[in-house]
């Protein structure tokens, strides 16, 4: 069970009695609105920000109809508004992650967030989806300046203690379970109901070949750790990569052990922009929506792999840069990856096969010797937004069409290590319009420099920023997803508690 406390929520205007908190959804970027309801109301989108400073900082952005009509029109103004600000844990945050949302109509405004830091622990929260009902209470001051709008639904839940070492990465596969990984070199799976346990899988030790570059190992010690894991859809398959090790670990679901092991060859390291002195070890890895492929992000490249574990595509950002995070554009039939920079920038790949960058490989041929790039598809952010530093963390939330048949518009949140948390509107046409247009640019293997200056140059910028907050941390993990509950609903905590706790019982029985 986790340990229960209860505490004050403090925020810009100092203490406030409530408690509030935030979460992020398993999968947020599947969160979609529809666009029609835009029309007479404000889309409100939950934001919650993870920092050095040991702070948790939630705050609602509510976007104006005419503004995702009209991104690039100026009024109406785009309003932010600080929900919490609570001092979670006693050293920095790692990550962060949100439940998937109930369909049961007494518990659908209710979500739970997971929160892991360098302290060990992970502390639970539950969130409301409802934005602040208009006219019920007046908007608290604060001493910076920034609109307070706090929830009471909003509550601690406890914390969870069963990791010994920094928690690294959390995951919500389904509502009733949450995953997380650790540098103990395990990965727990906890149900949600009673914040059990349920199995715990132990990757093995690395062995100790040589001291990676900028490895923060205790003198005699060896790097160890599981940097990140990603489950395939069908919940039946992981992947997970870790510190120390060149290699991708594959880990069968059903039985909880091992599937296998693929090691990175020499070659591809290098092909992704893993030198001599480079540490070979993967630092993100996510599946794509229909499971059929899944990328590893290095230090400053990235190489897609097929179902097959066989390397076919890699992505090296030009100018040169490092990678902090990446996903999978969701809600879009085509295969876009995207990824976030050192030099302040988010930029989209298409994974997609063609004609032009097909592998050809043979039995004497391994399929690194001829890794093609992807085709890079647009940027948003960088030096023509006046945008350099660091992005940590970003969110991709897509809003669907009025007939509710495609998405064709997204809203793209990213949070720099600065401070600054920046929201943009993104046309998904735009990216189906650059893939038709760089295919002939992008497509060729990069083989030759003068293709390669000439893609740089012509790098499409999309996007239209809409509004920037500074939240006054050193962001490191970000998370946020549309509020879509009713702002009327005045439903009671305790029977919303009880209705949870059974669909998260039901979501048990679904999976092994």
């Amino acid at each position: 069970m986790p340990k229960r406390k209860r505490g004050p929520i403090e925020n810009g205007a100092g203490t406030q009695n409530g408690i509030s908190k935030q979460h992020k959804s398993s999968n947020p970027r599947n969160e979609t609105v529809n666009a029609s309801e835009a029309h007479t109301q404000d889309t409100y989108i939950q934001v919650i920000t993870g920092s050095y400073e040991r702070v948790l900082h939630g705050f609602t952005v509510a976007i104006p109809p005419k503004r995702l009509s009209n991104p690039s029109e100026a009024s109406p103004e785009v309003k932010v508004a600080d929900t919490f600000l609570f001092n979670a844990h006693t050293s920095a945050i790692r990550c962060v992650a949100v439940s998937p949302s109930l369909k049961s109509p007494e518990s659908k405004n209710k979500l739970v967030l997971a929160s892991g830091s360098t302290d060990e622990r992970i502390n639970l929260y539950q969130l409301s989806t409802s934005p602040p009902s208009r006219g019920s209470k007046p908007s608290l001051p604060s001493l910076t300046g920034a609109t307070v709008s706090e929830n009471r639904k909003n509550r601690e839940l406890g914390s969870l203690l069963h990791h010994a070492s920094s928690v690294t990465a959390l995951y919500w596969p389904q509502r009733g379970k949450l995953m997380s990984a650790a540098e103990d070199n395990t990965i727990a799976v906890t149900r949600s109901r009673d914040w059990t346990v349920l199995s715990t899988i132990k990757a093995p030790m690395p062995a100790a070949v040589g001291r990676p570059s900028g490895d923060t190992a205790a003198a005699g010690d060896t790097p160890a750790g599981v940097n990140d894991f990603a489950v395939h859809p069908s919940m039946k398959l992981m992947v997970s990569v870790g510190k120390g090790e060149k290699c991708v670990r594959l880990w069968n679901l059903m039985t909880g052990k091992k599937a296998g092991v693929l090691n990175f060859e020499k070659d591809m390291l290098q092909k992704v922009g893993e030198g001599k002195w480079g540490s070979g070890e993967g630092r993100k890895v996510v599946w794509d929506k229909e499971g059929t492929e899944f990328a590893i992000a290095f230090e400053r490249g990235v190489a897609i792999y097929d179902l097959n574990s066989k390397p076919k595509l890699r992505i090296v950002p030009q100018p040169r840069t490092k990678i902090h995070e990446i996903s999978y554009l969701p809600d879009l039939e085509k295969k876009v990856l995207v990824l976030s920079t050192e030099d302040g920038r988010i930029l989209f790949y298409s994974t997609e096969a063609n004609s032009s960058n097909d592998l050809k490989s043979s039995e004497t041929q391994p399929a690194w010797k001829s890794l093609p790039e992807c085709i890079l598809l647009g940027q948003i952010g960088g030096k023509t937004d006046n945008i350099t530093g660091r992005i940590k963390d970003f969110q991709i939330l897509p809003l669907s069409s009025e007939d509710e048949s495609s998405v064709d518009q997204a809203l793209v949140v990213a949070g720099s290590s600065d401070g600054a948390v920046r929201t943009w509107c993104l046309n998904l046409e735009e990216l189906v319009s650059s893939e038709t247009a760089n295919g002939t640019i992008n497509g060729v293997n990069g083989d030759s420099a003068e293709k390669e200056k000439s893609k740089n140059e012509e790098v499409k910028s999309m996007g239209t920023l809409i509004k920037t907050y500074e939240t006054g941390n050193r962001i490191t993990c970000l998370t946020a997803f549309i509020m879509t509950g009713s702002a009327d609903s005045e439903e009671d905590d305790d029977g919303a508690s009880q209705q949870e706790e059974k669909e998260g019982s039901d979501s048990d029985s679904d999976s092994s």
